[in-house]
């Protein structure tokens, strides 16, 4: 008897081991789950300021060509990148590579307004440079939040005990937007009327 209560001792501590391993995999995927999540809905805000910013493109295109019929190379420029834009996966790095391409041909167009007066003292150019200003700050800001919900997301998925399972469940580190080396260099652009 003393056997078998034994055995039966061990059985049931070893019910309660199996499911505390258990009970641990599946809060650790949770939570994963959860972080995995704030990293898309992070990344879901980024695509949203830069859908902003080429909503505002076209108008702002249209608002100087009248002034800059010279200037095509400028606007053939913007209208590629936007296409590249659309026609690339979300969250992928060929829509990053498009999105800093536009950055770079929307500075062009910053210097090119800055170089004509009479373009600059536009009320309607002025209110669209104003809108693409406060929507550039806007994705710096979501560029920012995604970047710390991916420093976050990947802290989990390389601590330890969570590295042991993240891989096994099909969580693996993201990765950071990083801008390139011409997006890091901001124009000198002075719209002030003389």
């Amino acid at each position: 008897m003393s056997t078998a209560r034994s055995g039966l001792i061990g059985l049931i501590v070893l019910i309660l081991i199996v499911l505390a391993g258990i009970s641990s995999m599946a809060g650790t995927y949770n939570r994963l789950v959860r972080a995995n999540q704030q990293v898309e809905a992070a990344w879901g805000n980024v695509e949203a300021q830069y859908q902003r910013r080429f909503d505002l493109i076209p108008n702002l295109t249209e608002a100087t060509k009248g002034f800059l019929q010279q200037e095509r190379t400028v606007f053939e420029a913007i209208a590629e990148a936007r296409t590249r834009y659309a026609g690339a996966p979300a969250g992928s790095p060929q829509r990053v590579a498009a999105a800093n391409q536009l950055e770079t041909a929307l500075a062009r167009l910053l210097v090119i307004v800055e170089n004509y007066p009479t373009l600059r003292s536009s009320d309607v150019v002025q209110r669209l440079m104003a809108e693409i200003s406060a929507t550039e700050n806007e994705i710096a800001s979501a560029r920012l939040a995604y970047n710390q919900q991916v420093r976050d997301y990947n802290t989990q998925v390389k601590s330890f005990p969570t590295l042991l399972v993240a891989g096994t469940l099909g969580f693996h580190e993201r990765e950071f937007f990083i801008s390139q080396a011409e997006a890091r260099k901001a124009p000198k652009v002075n719209l002030t009327t003389p």
